[in-house]
């Protein structure tokens, strides 16, 4: 069974799904929205609405709070091809308060040439700001594109430190 939530935040609710401590769907929009990017194998789940979801509720709400490293403690799955994979795992590696250029996330990701490829697999993590793709920007400086608003995206860098 799948668990449900929706969590308060400075920025609007953030939606929440998760397969007990795992986080499957994370974002700014809506749960129909994070179900139609899901897994079908997890989206086509039973699924349970709740106040909190046990640790990862909780963990964001330390985020929010002031606690910029908690959203580390949260463990990930979402579907996606192989690159995909492994720029949502270097993405995580960004440290808080700074950011990497799309260029710089593709050569730690393992595959310098594939920026643009790097840039689909921003615009698709399903679990944001947990996976933070917010941390991205463009070689120049300039913030680049955000699936939630550059609204959002510049309140979370200024939350972390980074503007």
């Amino acid at each position: 069974m799948l668990f449900q939530a929706t969590h308060k935040t400075p920025i609007g609710e953030l939606f929440l799904v998760s397969d007990e401590h795992i986080l499957l769907g994370a974002g700014f929009r809506n749960f129909k929205d994070l179900y139609s990017r899901m897994d079908v194998k997890d989206s086509s789940r039973e699924s349970k609405s709740v106040k909190n979801i046990p640790i990862i509720s909780d963990l964001i709400s330390d985020y929010f709070d002031g606690d910029l490293s908690a959203l580390g403690g949260i463990k990930c799955r979402q579907p996606g091809a192989e690159f995909s994979q492994e720029v949502w795992k270097a993405m995580r590696k960004i440290p808080t308060g700074k950011t990497w250029s799309y260029a710089d996330l593709a050569a730690r990701a393992g595959s310098p040439s594939a920026v643009r490829a790097t840039g689909t697999a921003c615009a698709k993590n399903l679990i944001a700001p947990i996976v933070p793709c917010h941390r991205v920007i463009k070689t120049g400086g300039a913030l680049g594109n955000y699936g939630y608003g550059l609204g959002i995206k510049e309140w979370l860098l200024k939350h972390e430190g980074a503007l």
